[in-house]
């Protein structure tokens, strides 16, 4: 993306503004296995409904969906624990498998039978179904 689009845009990775903030007032935490980089800032709130707490942030590597933020780093940003992530991560267990992103809106999104995109015929209704008449 040249420097028109890091100017321009904010739903693909971070602005300017962004990173020149993320520069000067934050501290970077660490990175996950996606490449998002996570950041603190370097001043507690003094003030308002969250004072005493630390400003915690992530800036996406490509398009910004919250769906992409792993469960061990979501609790980080939540202050569900203070430190990073590495030091609270469970062994990795066998059925595990890999991030894969949100695909709502895309070619690749679930569309089940019946769905207007593969055609809109569903099957036939059973037996156990009957349908309500305002006359009856």
């Amino acid at each position: 993306m040249g420097i028109l689009g890091k100017i321009f845009t904010w739903w693909d990775g971070a602005t300017i503004g962004t990173l020149f903030n993320s520069a000067l007032t934050g501290v970077h935490v660490g990175n996950d296995a996606q490449g998002n980089k996570y950041y603190r800032a370097k001043k507690v709130r003094k003030s308002g409904p969250f004072a005493g707490t630390e400003r915690r942030w992530v800036i996406y590597n490509g398009n910004n969906d919250a769906s992409r933020v792993p469960a061990e780093w979501h609790g980080w940003l939540h202050h569900s624990y203070d430190g990073v992530p590495e030091s609270h991560l469970p062994p990795p267990r066998i059925w595990e498998v890999d991030f894969t992103p949100n695909a709502t809106g895309t070619v690749q999104a679930y569309r089940p039978a019946g769905a207007l995109e593969r055609g809109g015929n569903r099957a036939a209704a059973t037996g156990d179904y009957e349908a309500w008449s305002p006359d009856a």
